[in-house]
C-alpha cells in the first residue's frame, strides 16, 4: 500500500537504489506507486523513462520523457533520455537536437551529463558526434581520466590507433587504476600483434574488472601461450570462474528464443524424415508394380507370322522350325560354345570352297589360286570366308553364270590393301 509519509523525492531515491541493483521490475513498482501520488512530479516521470529504457521497452520509456517534457521543457535528464530513446528508434536527427538543446540550456559543465550522451551516441555508432561530448566533458576537468579515456575509446573506432595508445596511456598517468581504460588497451595492444604489452595490460586487472568475455578469454590464451600455464592450472581457476558468471543463466527472452529455435529444429528434422520415409514408400509402390510384357509381330520371308514379346516369339519360331539349324542352349555352356565353333568352322570351308570353284575359272586363275590356297590355311576367320563367299556369288551373278569371277571382284578378298570400288559397284 502507499506509503503517505514518503515525498517523491524519497521515492525517487528508493526508485533509484533499485535502479542501480538492476532490479527494474521492482523499480517501476516504486516509481508508479509515487506517481499516484504525486502524478506531476518531473523526477517519477523521468525514472519511470529510464526504467523502461533499461527493459528496453522504448516506446513506453518515450512516452515517459516526452510526459516530463511537457511539464518542464528545459529538464536536462529527459532531454537526455529522450535523446537516448530517439537513437533506439533510428531518429538521429531529432536525437541530436535533444542533446544539443543541453548544450544550449549551458549544462557544459554537468561532466556526467556529457559522459552520458557521449556514451549513448558511441554505442549507436556516431563515433564523430560522442568524441564532441568526450571533449567538452575532458575540457570541463582535464585530471579527469573516465573523460580523457573515453576519447581515446573514440580515436580507436575511428581507425587513429596511435593516437589512441597515447590518449590511453595518458588517461592511465592520471589514474592506474583506472581497469577499463587498461582493458580497452590491452585488446588494442592484442589486435596489433604485440602481445607481451598486451599481457602487461591485462594481466593488472582482477576478474572483477572484466563485465567482457573477450578480454578474459585473450588473458587466459596469452597466459598459456607465454607463461605456458595448462589448462588445469590453479591460476586460471579465476578467471574460468568468472568466465561461468558472465556466461549466467538464460533470462526470460534467451530462454523462450531458444526454444523456438528447438522446435524449429525438430520440426524441419520431421519434414525431411516425412519426405524420406514418402520417397521410400514411392520407390516400393514402383518395385511393386509389374509393367505389362510389349508384344511385337514380325513377318518371315516365308510368310509366316508371330506375335508376342520378343522370347515368345523366339520359341515360336523354334517349334516352326525356321530356326532349327541354329543351337538351342539345351546343354551346359562349354558344350553349347563349343558347337557354335564347329558350326561355324564348317560354315567357312565350305564358302572357302565355292570361292575356290569360282576362281579356277578366270583368266588370272593360277595366281588367284595360289593367293586363295594360301590364305584357306588360316580359313577359321569366319568373317573372311563370309566375305569371300559374297564377292563370288555377286561375281557370278553378274556374268550370267559363268564359272569365272570379275578381276575387280576377286581382288576384294585376296589383296592386302583396299581397292578404290568402281562407280558401276556403289
Amino acid at each position: 500500500m502507499p506509503t503517505p509519509f514518503l515525498s517523491s523525492e524519497e521515492y525517487d531515491e528508493r526508485a533509484h537504489q533499485l535502479y542501480n541493483e538492476g532490479q527494474y521490475d521492482e523499480a517501476l513498482d516504486v516509481l508508479r506507486e509515487g506517481l499516484g501520488l504525486y502524478p506531476n512530479s518531473v523526477e517519477l516521470h523521468i525514472g519511470v523513462g529510464y526504467a523502461h529504457h533499461a527493459r528496453e521497452d522504448y516506446a513506453w520509456a518515450r512516452r515517459s520523457f516526452e510526459e516530463a517534457l511537457v511539464l518542464d521543457p528545459d529538464h536536462e535528464d529527459a532531454l537526455a533520455g529522450l535523446g537516448e530513446t530517439l537513437l533506439k528508434f533510428g531518429q538521429h536527427e531529432n536525437a541530436l537536437r535533444s542533446f544539443n538543446h543541453t548544450l544550449e540550456l549551458g549544462y557544459q559543465d554537468d561532466v556526467e551529463l556529457m559522459l552520458q550522451i557521449g556514451r549513448a551516441l558511441f554505442r549507436e555508432g556516431l563515433i564523430e558526434e560522442s568524441k564532441q561530448f568526450f571533449e567538452i566533458a575532458a575540457q570541463q576537468t582535464p585530471d579527469a581520466a573516465e573523460a580523457v579515456s573515453c576519447i581515446g575509446y573514440a580515436e580507436h573506432r575511428l581507425g587513429n590507433d596511435e593516437t589512441a595508445i597515447s590518449t590511453l596511456r595518458r588517461a592511465l598517468q592520471m589514474d592506474p587504476d583506472h581497469t577499463e581504460a587498461r582493458i580497452y588497451l590491452g585488446n588494442i595492444f592484442y589486435d596489433r600483434g604485440d602481445y607481451e604489452a598486451a599481457l602487461y595490460h591485462l594481466d593488472r586487472s582482477t576478474p572483477e574488472d572484466h563485465w567482457d568475455e573477450l578480454g578474459i578469454w585473450r588473458l587466459i590464451e596469452l597466459k598459456k601461450m607465454i607463461y605456458r600455464l595448462r589448462d588445469n592450472d590453479p591460476e586460471l581457476r579465476p578467471w574460468e570462474d568468472r568466465l561461468r558468471d558472465l556466461s549466467g543463466d538464460l533470462d526470460d527472452i534467451d530462454e523462450m528464443l531458444a526454444e523456438i529455435e528447438a522446435k524449429y529444429i525438430d520440426a524441419t528434422q520431421t519434414e525431411a524424415k516425412g519426405q524420406l520415409e514418402l520417397f521410400g514408400a514411392l520407390l516400393s509402390s514402383f518395385a511393386d508394380v509389374k509393367t505389362a510384357p510389349e508384344s511385337h509381330r514380325i513377318k518371315t520371308d516365308d510368310g509366316n507370322t508371330f506375335e508376342g514379346t520378343w522370347e515368345e516369339i523366339v520359341d515360336k519360331m523354334r517349334d516352326a522350325n525356321c530356326l532349327k539349324e541354329s543351337p538351342k542352349p539345351e546343354q551346359d555352356a562349354e558344350s553349347f560354345i563349343l558347337a557354335g565353333r564347329n558350326r561355324l568352322t564348317e560354315w567357312g570351308a565350305a564358302c572357302a570352297g565355292s570361292f575356290q570353284y569360282a576362281t579356277l575359272g578366270g583368266r588370272s586363275g593360277g595366281r588367284h589360286h595360289r593367293s586363295v590356297g594360301g590364305r584357306r590355311k588360316r580359313a577359321s576367320n569366319a568373317r573372311w570366308q563370309f566375305i569371300a563367299h559374297r564377292t563370288t556369288a555377286h561375281s557370278r551373278s553378274a556374268s550370267g553364270g559363268a564359272d569365272r569371277a570379275r578381276p575387280g571382284a576377286c581382288a576384294v578378298g585376296v589383296s592386302r590393301r583396299a581397292r578404290p570400288r568402281q562407280p558401276h559397284q556403289l
